[in-house]
C-alpha cells in the first residue's frame, strides 16, 4: 500500500479549500494500491485554513525543535499540528506497511526536496516538509507529484 497526500487524489484538503488533482495518483487509489491523508488535518488544521511555511529551517529542523511552522503575520503558529499530524502519517503508513509515499510537493507537511522558503513569496529553499520528513527518517520510500515517473519505473522494476 502506498500513502499518498489526499489532495493529490482530489480531496479538498489543501489549505485553501480546494485540491491538487493528480489522475495518476487518483489512479493508483481507484485501484486499490493508496491510501490518502492529508497531516495537516490530520493534526487538527481546518480546512480551510491560513497558510502556512516553515521559518528558519525545514521539517528536519521543525522535528528537532529548532524551526517553526507559521502564518504570514507570524501570529499563527501551527508547529504543534504539524508535529501532530506527521506522527499521525507515520502511525497510519505504519499501520498499511507502506514502503513509499507519493506527496505533494513544496508543502510544509509533505514537500520534499524543495519547500516553500518561509516568506510567503512563493520562493523555494531545500528542503522537506515535517510529514515527509518524519516518514522518510522512518525508512519510507518518497516521492512527489513531480517525481512519480521514477516512482512508476521503480515499481516496473520489481
Amino acid at each position: 500500500m502506498i500513502l499518498v497526500s489526499g489532495c493529490l487524489c482530489g480531496v479538498n484538503c489543501k489549505y485553501n479549500g480546494g485540491n491538487n488533482l493528480d489522475e495518476r495518483v487518483l489512479k493508483l487509489l481507484q485501484e486499490g494500491k493508496a491510501m490518502p491523508i492529508c497531516p495537516e488535518q490530520l493534526g487538527g488544521q481546518a480546512t480551510p485554513r491560513v497558510a502556512h511555511e516553515i521559518i528558519d529551517g525545514d521539517g528536519a529542523m521543525v522535528l528537532d525543535g529548532k524551526a517553526r511552522v507559521l502564518s504570514p503575520d507570524k501570529n499563527d503558529d501551527a508547529t504543534e499540528e504539524f508535529l501532530k499530524g506527521a506522527n499521525e502519517a507515520l502511525n497510519i503508513a505504519k499501520s498499511i506497511g507502506a514502503e513509499y509515499a507519493i506527496l505533494k510537493a513544496r508543502s510544509p507537511s509533505c514537500g520534499f526536496g524543495k519547500i516553500y522558503d518561509g516568506t510567503f513569496s512563493g520562493n523555494k529553499k531545500d528542503g522537506n516538509g515535517v510529514a515527509a520528513e518524519l516518514l522518510y527518517r522512518n525508512g519510507i520510500k518518497i516521492f512527489t507529484e513531480e517525481t512519480l515517473e521514477e516512482f512508476f519505473s521503480k515499481e516496473n522494476n520489481k
